[in-house]
């Protein structure tokens, strides 16, 4: 299986999701700003990395866990999604996709820190609002990551596209 989160700029909520889902942060409390900033890809992406899967390490059950950026565009995931079925009948591939979208996630400080830090290269506005915003999510993702990973492991359908909109910072 192959696991996408996907969002705005790939390189916050999803690397966090990312992180958790290979069990690099530790669960049920709110990160400290050490562990924050030390989540891999975190705040490290720019703008010339969108489109581009990053893969961050493969989970206890051999499933591939990428991040991506996918910028504004709302025809990214749908496209990459019948892309997917294309390639999978094509070549008669049965690996399961799972599109799991990070943004429902992110509360206002991490947009602006992301505008501040990614955007402006303001880092020192930026990453404080960063660290708040990921602090006041962190559980949020842990169980967005959670849910992504119960509806892989259900699914029988190929391609999954997970909106995760119950999961609004």
């Amino acid at each position: 299986m192959i696991y996408i989160y996907n969002d705005f700029g790939g390189t916050h909520t999803t690397a966090l999701a990312a992180s958790y889902h290979l069990q690099i942060l530790p669960e049920n409390r709110v990160l400290t700003k050490e562990e924050i900033l030390n989540v891999p890809y975190f705040n490290k992406l720019n703008k010339s990395d969108a489109g581009k899967f990053i893969f961050h390490g493969t989970d206890e059950d051999g499933n591939s866990v990428y991040t991506l950026g996918r910028r504004s565009s709302k025809l990214v995931v749908p496209a990459l999604k019948n892309f997917c079925h294309l390639i999978e009948d094509k070549l008669q591939i049965d690996e399961k996709i799972i599109f799991s979208n990070t943004s429902p996630t992110v509360p206002f400080a991490m947009t602006m820190g992301g505008f501040f830090s990614r955007g402006l290269k303001i880092d020192f506005i930026g990453v404080p609002l960063l660290v708040s915003g990921a602090k006041k999510s962190c559980l949020n993702v842990h169980k967005l990551v959670e849910r992504t990973k119960q509806i892989g492991n259900t699914t029988n359908s190929k391609v999954t596209v997970i909106e995760n909109k119950n999961f609004q910072a």
